[in-house]
């Protein structure tokens, strides 16, 4: 009987050390473990670029499908718009910046924690996996200032029932650069892209303008000067703007060219960066090199017939497509020369979650997921675009498409943070257009493009 009772106390003891004894799923486990389908919807980059995350994804949550749909630019924002009001858009999808606080009343925030069923593995001898919820702390705001660019804790921070909580997150950041054509800038004897905004920058511009003798622009020297014929005209101005120490907005009020607070100074820097940026585009200065008969400024600089050009990272496929044999490389933005302060101009899109998504905490879940280390690296070398992780800057720097870029998204700053930022581009740009005409003092241009920022600012 003895015997019997040890053999009987051994095989429990075997029982509960191989698998055998595991527990079965609970209910909540159960219902973690129902068959989802998560929707996702970009712009600009194709389902390849996440077949690799949504895979690995996948491997811990074999429950979820994510379905990824890209869209044209054009079409974007009407399709998302018409989706979400008839109650079939996407669960995760991503948006400009800039549009976030438009989209707000749209969105679900992250939340402070999120249970999901993870697959574990039990037992010694025999192994099984069986399922099991966890709940796991989200991204919090220290984690945000200490994990990505300052950029991205500035942006993508909302405030909601008196609580200031995180509404997207991203994949990547760009900035503003310079792209230079190595030929045209070498014929010049240019031995490289200029650094700063300063008298080398005018002269290296004069010496690549060229016109032939009816005085019309064949060969331009620099992409500035223009409003519709010159890529991203509204970016580049606040950026020469904000480098030269204007104060954009404050407070929720549009100043473009306010004298900082406290000096006695009457210098207006945002009025001195307009009219540096409309010098370009004035037959009267001995800088002029564009006018609003040229081409775009794009189209100019894959033909050849630019030499340098301002964009951003995203322009790189295009220029290489359009031009394959095109000798061009890409350098940091120019700085005002003697400010110990890099300012650059910061473009990219969020991550974010529908208010309406039935599995906002799934989706949430996948996002973080995404967009830790090294998920986003492998984004980031498919797409060729620079990290919004402090973490992974470093192993971009030396990179021959990307390395401009970031070495640029410490210093990137960005100003518009309102309803309608298409409005707010065309009032920038209409401020270049009425100082290129030059019926107006140019300080109520300025005053007159602030006010009209300043409207979709006040919804």
């Amino acid at each position: 009987m003895k015997n019997k009772t040890i053999v009987l106390f051994l095989l429990f003891i075997l029982i509960l050390t191989s698998g055998f004894g595991c527990k079965l799923p609970t209910g909540e486990e159960k219902e973690g473990m129902k068959p989802i389908v998560l929707t996702y919807w970009r712009v600009y980059d194709d389902a390849d670029a996440f077949e690799d995350i949504i895979e690995k994804y996948k491997t811990l949550h074999s429950f979820i499908t994510i379905e990824y749909k890209k869209f044209r630019y054009s079409e974007y924002e009407k399709e998302l718009l018409n989706a979400l009001a008839e109650d079939r858009g996407p669960d995760i999808f991503s948006i400009p910046s800039t549009w976030l606080v438009s989209y707000q009343n749209k969105l679900e925030p992250l939340p402070p924690e999120i249970t999901m069923v993870y697959p574990v593995t039990k037992g010694t001898i025999k192994k099984e996996t069986v399922p099991e919820l966890r709940t796991t702390k989200s991204l919090t705001l220290r984690e945000l200032k200490n994990n990505f660019v300052d950029i991205i804790y500035q942006d993508v921070i909302l405030e909601k029932d008196e609580q200031r909580r995180i509404y997207g997150l991203p994949m990547y950041i760009d900035t503003l650069a310079m792209f230079y054509n190595r030929d045209l800038l070498n014929n010049a004897g240019i031995t490289e892209a200029p650094k700063y905004w300063n008298r080398q920058f005018q002269q290296a511009v004069k010496k690549l303008t060229k016109q032939n003798i009816k005085g019309k622009i064949i060969q331009v020297g620099v992409g500035l000067g223009g409003s519709e014929n010159i890529e991203k005209s509204s970016d580049i101005l606040s950026l020469l703007m904000m480098q030269n120490g204007a104060t954009m907005i404050e407070e929720g009020s549009v100043l473009f060219h306010t004298v900082p607070a406290g000096s006695d100074r009457k210098y207006n820097p945002g009025l001195e960066a307009l009219r540096f940026y409309t010098d370009f585009a004035s037959p009267a200065k001995e800088v002029y090199c564009w006018n609003s008969s040229l081409d775009n400024s794009l189209n100019l600089f894959t033909s050849g017939n630019l030499a340098m050009m301002f964009g951003y990272a995203y322009h790189l496929p295009i220029i290489k497509a359009q031009a394959p044999k095109l000798n061009f490389s890409v350098a940091k933005m120019p700085q005002i020369e003697g400010n110990p302060q890099q300012i650059n101009y910061a473009n990219y899109w969020i991550e974010v979650v529908s208010a309406k998504s039935e599995h906002s905490d799934e989706a949430w879940d996948f996002i973080q997921f995404a967009t830790q280390e090294e998920q986003a690296e492998t984004y980031l070398e498919k797409t060729k675009k620079a990290t919004a992780l402090r973490g992974l800057i470093n192993k971009q720097i030396d990179d021959l498409d990307v390395g401009s870029f970031a070495e640029q998204v410490l210093t990137a700053q960005s100003w518009y943070r309102g309803h309608d930022v298409e409005a707010a581009e065309e009032a920038v740009d209409e401020m270049i257009d009425l100082t290129i005409l030059g019926e107006k003092d140019v300080e109520d241009i300025i005053e007159q493009g602030a006010s009209k920022v300043q409207q979709t600012i006040n919804y």
